[in-house]
């Protein structure tokens, strides 16, 4: 599949890199835990749960179990980000 981007789509891709780039500044252990997970816990079967609790102290927690579907999906967006 070939994308073409037009100047103003550029445009939004650098916007976007200024702000990740600030946000791995910010949380530099971020980074090496996505990483970590990346190599050694994405297959089927593993169980990804996360938590949020606001300034206020308001909860919120999920889970899911990986599937072979998500696993597709995940290696698409890592493929397009390494090009």
């Amino acid at each position: 599949m070939e994308y073409i981007m037009n100047f103003s789509q550029l445009g939004k891709f650098q916007e976007l890199k200024k702000h990740l780039d600030l946000f791995r500044s910010n949380h530099p252990k971020f980074p090496l835990f996505l990483g970590a997970v990346t190599r050694e816990a994405l297959e089927e079967g593993t169980l990804l749960e996360m938590s949020v609790t606001t300034p206020e102290g308001k909860h919120f927690e999920t889970n899911l179990k990986l599937k072979s579907e998500d696993l597709e999906f995940i290696r698409a967006i890592q493929s397009m980000t390494k090009q």
